[in-house]
């Protein structure tokens, strides 16, 4: 006895903004689609406390909350929601295999993927701790929330530096602590944080532990890795600014990406060079790493989806 495959329209890869709403997209459009969640349910906005800046929630809203909102309206329209995880892909043929859980092979007609990335954290333990109670890795995203306090910024790259003249405009002071002598950023960029005055920049500095009350953080010890001389900063805020990793390691042999792991799609499109494979959110966007705009490209892999398969029905 073999076992007989599934066969869908529609599968979709990831459960966060822009799962979600190329779910609700692909619904709507009577496409049937199957969502695999992934382990993360929801993705990163499970892990943040509030968000204030996505149209709709003019009282703002606690991240897990708008994801099950999210999940809610694709289930309304008749999205068939799996926890589980992918743990091969086949896109060799016409049709696309995706196996889950290592034991349960489906094949899709399209493939949208939204595995979204994951920040790089340091691997502190008080960093956990304090993850969401003053340490965050989205100053775009949580910088208003320490408005006229004083923070600090981990990082030396250009969105390090992109990051901490954000933070310079919201908050009293921004300490920015660099671990070598100097910046990876470019030469604008460190001009602009160097020409900011309530920046200071901390060279050859490392995070020790971040400092709490057991509630929220109040500061961070750092050390000067040339003279070992250790330094407690008084801050409210720690952000982590030292990169994303896409979660896209499983579609390595089948896709381009660049070197960090960012699928490449075609100009102006969510499709990839695999006919009938989609990508949208933080998959494939390492400029913007919004919610707003994980759900923009949400929709236009399944409008896309929709398209491809409505031309191959008149081939």
């Amino acid at each position: 006895m073999t076992e007989e495959l599934e066969h869908v329209k529609c599968l979709i890869i990831g459960s966060g903004p822009a799962g979600y709403t190329a779910a609700i997209y692909a619904a709507r459009a009577d496409l049937k689609p199957v969502m695999i969640t992934g382990m993360q349910m929801g993705g990163q906005l499970t892990q943040t406390t509030d968000v204030e800046n996505f149209p709709g929630y003019p009282g703002g809203v606690m991240g897990p909350d708008m994801m099950e909102d999210f999940r809610k309206q694709a289930e309304r329209f008749g999205t068939d929601i799996r926890f589980g995880y992918v743990s091969a892909v086949d896109f060799s043929g016409p049709v696309h295999k995706v196996v889950v859980d290592d034991v349960k092979t489906i094949l899709a007609d399209t493939v949208i993927i939204s595995t979204g990335a994951s920040a790089k954290y340091l691997g502190l333990e008080s960093e956990q701790k304090y993850n969401g109670f003053g340490v965050s890795a989205c100053a775009v995203c949580d910088g208003f929330f320490f408005k006229n306090q004083d923070v600090a910024i981990v990082g030396a790259g250009d969105t390090a530096a992109e990051e901490a003249t954000y933070l310079s405009k919201l908050c009293n002071k921004v300490y920015m602590l660099v671990r070598r002598d100097e910046f990876r950023a470019s030469k604008a960029m460190v001009k602009r944080v160097l020409n900011t005055p309530n920046i200071e920049v901390l060279y050859n500095t490392e995070t020790k532990e971040i400092l709490g009350d057991n509630k929220a953080v109040t500061g961070v010890r750092v050390v000067n890795n040339q003279t070992q001389e250790e330094r407690d900063l008084a801050v409210t805020g720690f952000f982590v600014a030292i990169g994303h990793k896409p979660n896209t390691d499983i579609f390595r042999d089948w896709l381009d990406m660049d070197e960090t792991g960012y699928i490449i799609t075609n100009p102006d499109s969510t499709s990839t060079k695999i006919p009938g494979v989609f990508v949208s959110g933080d998959a494939q966007d390492k400029i913007f790493r919004q919610a707003i705009t994980a759900a923009g490209t949400g929709c236009m892999a399944a409008l896309e989806a929709e398209r491809y398969l409505a031309a191959k029905e008149y081939e």
